[in-house]
This record gives C-alpha cells, structure tokens and sequence, in this order.
C-alpha cells in the first residue's frame, strides 16, 4: 500500500509538472508608434502576455517626432518608421530605420522622403522601401543598404500629375509578386507599378478606380492574391476585387462598415485578414467600432458577422497578434490601447483590457 501511494505521488509530481510545462508564458515585444505633439515622445515598446492579453513593461524606445507607422523586416533585424512632418527637410517628412538588438532600437540613419506628412512604410522581399506622403501626393521607394540602412537618391512616383481635378493624396503602398499596389485617397484609385531594371514604372492595369468621394486608404490581398480587399476612409465601404486571368483585378463588390442605424460622421482607417483567411476586419473612426466579416473562401466576398466597440476614440491602425487570438487597438483620441480576445472560430471579438498611451497610433509586433 505504501508503495503504491508513492508511485501515486511521482506520477502526480510528473503530471503537475507537465501542466506546468504546457503554461510557459509566451511573451512578445509590441513597438507602439504614436503623434509627438502632446505628451507622447516617440515610439515605444511594451511586452505582450500572449497568455493572459496583457501589454506589460512599458519603456521609451526612440525619441521621434511623429513616428506615426512602423515597418519591422521579416528577418527581424530592422525597424522602420515615418517621421510624419512637414518639416524634415525643405521637402517634406522623414523616414528612419532601426537596427533591433536583443528588441531594442539602435539608430542607422534617416532620410527625407520627398513629399510632406508621409503616414505608410512598407517593404519588399527584395531590397526596398516604400514611404506614402499624403501631402506630397507622391511614394518614395529607397534601396536598403545590407544591414538596412536607408539608401540616398530615392525613385519618386509622383501622383499630382495623374489627375488636374482632384487632389493626389498617396496613404499606402504594399509590394507584392505583381509590382507595387499604391492606395491614393485623393485620386479614388488603386495605382499599379512594375519594377523594370530597378525602377518602378506603370504597370499594364495602371488603375483601379473606385467610386469618386470613396477614399481608398488601406487594403490588403486574399488568398494567393486572387482577392484584393480595399477599406475606404471616406464613404466607408469596402471594396472587394478579384483578380482576372490577365492579371487585372475588378470590382466584384462593396459592403458598408457602418450600422445602418449610425447617423454621425466616420472615417475608416485600417484593414487586416485573419491568418486563416477566413475573417476580415476594419475600424470606423466616428462609430468606434471593428467591423467583422466572413470571407466566403471560394468567391471571396463578405459575409457580416457583427461589429464591436473598441472601447475608446479614433481608432487607428490595430493589429492580430501572431498567435491569432487576440487583436489590439490604438485609439488615438482616448490615449489607449485596448486588447480583444478573438474567437477563432466565428471571429468575434471579447474586450479583455486597456493600456493608457497619449496619442497610439501604429501597433507592430516583434515576432520571433
């Protein structure tokens, strides 16, 4: 008997032990940018409890004036970030690029952009960088140098000269296996580029044009690139395209963001697909709220699942953490951070808690 309740005993010690195990806290570096011209001072970075939805360890991890989007390479040894001025230079706005050591920054160089109030920065898989300027109305695409520092002498796509009526106002520009997709919320289009010897140059579809008075802001691309979902800022829709066999996408549908029952002024701002693909969401400044849909995973369109109060004001960029099961918000006019735990399965989203931080605006995850 007194054998066998030690043997009872060692296997209750291993089993706890294993439980034990299976709770190791999973902890990620979150780099937070933000608007300078209140008490904020730069871009910082916070620990993220992937087990408990917490955001811990706050520190200042670069002073910056208004580094208001955040790049991290997919190798992980770089950050970039917009200085979103006027001022930089006699030009316009900045960029600067971090090297991350053990998940701090360490300063390479900056360059001016261009064009004024860059707001977007983005990466290829092959050596450049793409900076929007909204006031400029143009993209600044630079080399990177080996480690990452930013080259001089950037190729600039200038979109004043495409339109004599309305007024070019370049938000995104995302590099993909088909060249590089520009989002202009002035000109109400998608504008399409190619690289040809290291230059970017008109692409064969150089547009996709959306409704006048739509204001495409942000999009992002489906399955294999077949779909192309498109968030407008201005007459909050989204757009959903697909890509034909010649390459060339068309519009196949738009969905409202917004309750039919809201009646005040909202402005959209960010998008982004589940991993799985399965789940598209968006914010509404004005409304407040993620709006959710499911994604039919045949022809691509959207399915209204429902929408949630992100719990603050003026919600900006937000982000899915790596693991899928939780989304973070920056609410940039109610100075917080608001975390939300994602059910994977319907896609619906559970408020979890807040973090405070003046003026959040991008939120960039540090994934090992």
């Amino acid at each position: 008997m007194k054998f066998s309740y030690i043997v009872f005993s060692i296997s209750l010690l291993i089993l706890m032990g294993c439980s034990e195990k299976k709770q190791v806290t999973k902890t990620l570096p979150l780099f937070v940018g933000t608007y300078t011209d209140g008490e904020s001072e730069g871009i910082y970075r916070f620990t993220f409890n992937s087990n408990s939805g917490t955001l811990e360890e706050k520190s200042l991890a670069a002073v910056l004036p208004n580094p208001s989007f955040l790049k991290i390479s997919k190798n992980r040894t770089n950050l970039y970030a917009v200085q979103e001025t006027a001022n930089f230079d006699s030009l316009g706005g900045g960029v600067t690029a971090f090297k991350l050591k053990d998940g701090l920054l360490e300063l390479q160089n900056s360059m001016g952009t261009g064009g004024a109030h860059p707001c977007h920065v983005s990466l290829s898989n092959y050596g450049y960088l793409a900076v929007s300027n909204y006031t400029g109305g143009n993209v600044s695409i630079f080399g990177l140098e080996d480690g990452g520092a930013l080259k001089s002498d950037p190729q600039i796509i200038d979109h004043k000269m495409l339109d004599t009526v309305k007024t070019a106002h370049a938000h995104m520009a995302k590099f993909s296996v088909e060249g590089l997709f520009v989002s202009d919320l002035g000109l109400d289009a998608i504008k399409r580029y190619q690289n040809q010897n290291g230059q970017f140059k008109t692409a064969n579809q150089a547009s996709l044009d959306l409704p006048d008075g739509a204001g495409p802001r942000h999009f992002v691309f489906g399955k294999k690139n077949e779909f192309l979902y498109i968030i407008n800022e201005l007459n909050s829709t989204i757009g959903v395209f697909q890509k034909n066999k010649d390459g060339k996408y068309s519009e196949i549908e738009s969905k409202s963001t917004l309750d039919a029952s809201f009646k005040g002024e909202s402005f959209c701002a960010d998008i982004h697909l589940s991993s799985d693909g399965k789940y598209l969401y968006g914010s509404n400044r004005g409304e407040n709220s993620i709006v959710i849909f499911k994604v039919d995973q045949t022809t691509g369109k959207l399915q209204l699942v429902g929408r949630e109060s992100v719990r603050g004001n003026w919600p900006r960029n937000f982000t899915i953490d790596p693991s899928g099961n939780f989304i973070l918000i920056a609410n940039q006019r109610s100075n917080n951070i608001t975390v939300f735990k994602r059910n994977t399965e319907n896609g619906t989203l559970q408020f979890l808690n807040e973090t405070e931080l003046p003026s959040p605006v991008c939120l960039e995850f540090l994934n090992d």
